[in-house]
C-alpha cells in the first residue's frame, strides 16, 4: 500500500508540473525582475552604513526598474526566445516531480493512513499540517539539485546571449554546475527549498483535505469532479499566499552564480530577504503572485483530480 501511494502521487504530480510549466517559469522571470544588486567586490553588504558609497548602488537601491506583468513577461519571452522558451527546463521539471512532489506525496499518505483515527475514519487538522510538514521537508531534501536545475534553465533566457549557459537538458545543467561551481551548489538554497516545501504540504494537502471533508460531510457536493476543482482549487490559494515569500528568496538563491575572483550576493536566505526588501520593498516578497497564484491554481485542481483518477484507475491493484 505504501509504494502505491508513491507511484499515484508521482503520475499525478508529473502532469501537473508539465502541464503548468509556462505559468511557473514566468513566476520565475518576475521573481528575478528588479534584482540588480551592487557588485559584491564593491560593496560587501548592504547595511546601512555602506548602502550610498556609490551613485549606482543608491540608483539601484532607490529607483529599481519598473515592474511588469505575466502577460508582458510571457509576450516578452515569446518575441525574444520563441515559443519553444515557455516549456525551458521543464526536463527538471519532470525529474524535480519525479524526486521531490513523489517522495512528499507518498510520505503524506502513508502517515495519513497511520495517523487516521480508526472509528471515526478521519485525522485532526493538526495532525494533517504536522504531515505535510514531515513529507514537504523529506521531499524537498530529496529533490534540492532538480529544483536549483530548473530555475537556472527557467532563467538563463533573461541573460545576455553571451552570458548564457544554455543548459541541454537537466543532465546538462547539474554536471555543469557540479563542475564549475562544486557539487555542493546543487543543494544551495535547501534550507529554503525545505521551509518551503513544508509550508506548501502542510498548506496544500492538508487544506485539500480538511475543505473536502468539510464539502461532503454537510453534503454540499457528492465526492465527484466537482468537490476535487473546488477543493483542490482553494487549497492552491492557501498554498501561494503562504509560501510566496519564501519562494522569491528562493529563486534568488538558487539563481546566484559563484565565480572565482567575485563574492557571493547574499550570504545565506535572511540576507538575501533583508537586501530584497531594503533595495525593493516589502512587497518585493510577493513579486510574481499572480502568476503563482495563476500557476498554483491550475496544478493544485492538475494534480488533484488526476491523483483521484489515478486512486480509481489503481484502486484493485
Amino acid at each position: 500500500m505504501g509504494v502505491k501511494s508513491f507511484v499515484e502521487g508521482g503520475i499525478a504530480s508529473i502532469v501537473a508540473g508539465c502541464s503548468t510549466h509556462p505559468l511557473d517559469l514566468i513566476k520565475v522571470r518576475m521573481q528575478l525582475q528588479g534584482e540588480n544588486l551592487p557588485n559584491p567586490q564593491q560593496i560587501h553588504n548592504l547595511r546601512p552604513a555602506f548602502t550610498f558609497n556609490s551613485s549606482s548602488a543608491a540608483a539601484a537601491i532607490h529607483h529599481p526598474p519598473p515592474r511588469v506583468g505575466p502577460v508582458a513577461v510571457g509576450m516578452r519571452i515569446v518575441q525574444s526566445e520563441g515559443v519553444a522558451a515557455l516549456f525551458s527546463g521543464v526536463s527538471a521539471t519532470v525529474l524535480r516531480q519525479t524526486l521531490y512532489s513523489t517522495t512528499r506525496m507518498g510520505l503524506y499518505d502513508v502517515l495519513k493512513q497511520k495517523w487516521t483515527n480508526e472509528d471515526t475514519g478521519s485525522m485532526p487538522l493538526a495532525r494533517k499540517i504536522v504531515a505535510g510538514f514531515i513529507a514537504g521537508g523529506i521531499g524537498a531534501a530529496v529533490g534540492n539539485p532538480a529544483d536549483v536545475a530548473m530555475v537556472r534553465m527557467q532563467a538563463d533566457g533573461r541573460l545576455p546571449p553571451a552570458q548564457r549557459c544554455n543548459y541541454n537538458g537537466v543532465i546538462d545543467a547539474i554536471t555543469k554546475m557540479s563542475k564549475q561551481e562544486g557539487i555542493t551548489s546543487l543543494w544551495r538554497g535547501s534550507s529554503l527549498t525545505v521551509n518551503r516545501a513544508m509550508i506548501v504540504t502542510a498548506s496544500q494537502l492538508a487544506s485539500y483535505d480538511q475543505i473536502k471533508e468539510a464539502i461532503l460531510k454537510n453534503g454540499v457536493m457528492a465526492d465527484g469532479l466537482g468537490t476535487h476543482v473546488t477543493a483542490s482549487f482553494a487549497a492552491g490559494f492557501v498554498a501561494a499566499v503562504a509560501s510566496n515569500p519564501v519562494d522569491v528568496i528562493k529563486t534568488r538563491v538558487m539563481n546566484m552564480k559563484m565565480e572565482a575572483g567575485s563574492g557571493a550576493a547574499y550570504n545565506g536566505a535572511i540576507d538575501c530577504a533583508v537586501k530584497t526588501v531594503r533595495a525593493e520593498g516589502l512587497m518585493a516578497l510577493y513579486k510574481g503572485f499572480i502568476p503563482t497564484i495563476s500557476r498554483q491554481g491550475p496544478f493544485t485542481v492538475v494534480l488533484f483530480v488526476t491523483l483521484e483518477q489515478v486512486r480509481k484507475l489503481l484502486k484493485d491493484f
